[in-house]
């Protein structure tokens, strides 16, 4: 291939880009957007795995990765990827864009209230791992996946929230 051929392509390439017309009908500024939550959200999963099985703490000190309770990882792995959210559940449940739970992406924030609660106090937070997983930590065994939809998850589930 010539060089002038290779610059025709190359132009062309970055002129499809800039103007959208490599995906019809969505905005370049919307598919660039929809690429970095993407790649983020694959971050936060793989942040969150490196501490499968870390023991849980209910008020584990956000200064150490020895032990979490459920907003202290959550914290972690978003600080991890150098997004920024309050100490506890509640705090967290404040931040971001409120999505519905049939819309969960991938990194999305899922709050929960106590099993048996008939108030919408929220007491739980936990990742969206896709796949109706959940990436959070609890009890035995502590951090861990556990299955979202059809399960006591779904039943106590308050709010969503995407900070990504």
């Amino acid at each position: 291939m010539t060089l002038q051929k290779k610059m025709l392509s190359a132009l062309l390439a970055m002129a499809f880009t800039v103007t959208g017309l490599s995906l019809p009908g969505q905005p370049i500024a919307s598919a660039a957007a929809s690429t970095a939550q993407s790649s983020a959200a694959n971050q936060v999963i793989a942040v969150g795995m490196k501490y499968i099985h870390t023991p849980y703490k209910f008020g584990s000190s956000s200064k150490t990765t020895r032990t979490f309770d459920c907003s202290s990882f959550v914290q972690r792995v978003y600080k991890t990827i150098g997004i920024q959210l309050p100490r506890s559940s509640r705090q967290q449940s404040k931040v971001g864009t409120t999505v519905s739970k049939s819309n969960l992406q991938v990194g999305d924030l899922i709050f929960f209230r106590s099993y048996g609660s008939k108030s919408n106090r929220i007491t739980h937070v936990a990742i969206y791992a896709g796949n109706n997983k959940i990436l959070h930590t609890y009890g035995k065994p502590g951090v861990t996946f556990s299955t979202f939809r059809g399960t006591s998850w779904e039943k106590r589930f308050v709010t969503a929230k995407r900070v990504l």
